[in-house]
């Protein structure tokens, strides 16, 4: 497997655009939390990075990597929308949000975009291939981040909301987590949007309603 490099990079280089930021999120797909997005600007003279999609790291490597990018990156930001974000704009709309939140933070400024297929509307020269964290070495460096903080956000979550098991699926959809659900019911933290989610909620409004019926016939 080949790892990330500054091929895409270059691709703006050539055309007087120096500080690229690498953008790409972690969360997306999961059905509580925030969806977080970074934005990483790496010196074009950094030589053999380590620095690769965070999915193929240890979570002992993603941990020392991030303190790495945020060592040697020119400029780097993190942004997060939460679920209440998620739901009134739809995840795609949230994290864009919080992309151009993020590259907004950068100082100094980004000239130009590598994104993981986040096809942001920008005035910025923009690339945004399938797969990029595993390609551009500035978009793994924002893979990192975005998953190293958004997976502190849910260990802490975990003590504000004990019982629903954030610190070990991070909010996905995990066994562990359904049952968490059926036990405990939903959350400040899930996003209703989604449809196991508001399955739920429909279902317990259903059995309230079934209850008040009930009641009224006695």
């Amino acid at each position: 497997m080949t790892s990330p490099d500054f091929s895409l990079e270059l691709q703006h280089w050539t055309r007087g655009f120096f500080r690229v930021a690498g953008v790409d999120e972690a969360g997306r797909g999961a059905w509580a939390g925030p969806v977080t997005v970074a934005a990483v600007i790496l010196p074009s003279t950094l030589a053999h990075a380590q620095f690769n999609d965070s999915k193929v790291l240890s979570a002992a490597e993603r941990e020392r990597l991030a303190a790495e990018v945020r060592r040697v990156a020119v400029a780097w930001a993190v942004e997060h929308a939460w679920p209440g974000e998620i739901d009134r704009l739809n995840i795609l709309g949230a994290t864009h949000a919080a992309a151009s939140r993020a590259i907004a933070r950068l100082q100094p400024k980004a000239q130009a975009l590598v994104t993981d297929y986040l096809k942001l509307r920008t005035d910025l020269p923009i690339l945004a291939p399938p797969k990029a964290d595993a390609l551009s070495l500035s978009v793994a460096a924002a893979s990192i981040l975005a998953k190293t903080e958004r997976d502190a956000l849910m260990t802490r979550l975990e003590d504000e909301y004990p019982g629903y098991g954030f610190v070990g699926h991070k909010g996905y959809g995990a066994p562990a987590h359904r049952e968490a659900l059926a036990r405990l019911g939903v959350s400040e933290q899930h996003r209703r949007s989604y449809a196991p989610i508001a399955r739920l909620l429909q279902e317990k409004l259903l059995d309230v309603k079934a209850t008040k019926a009930s009641a009224a016939e006695l």
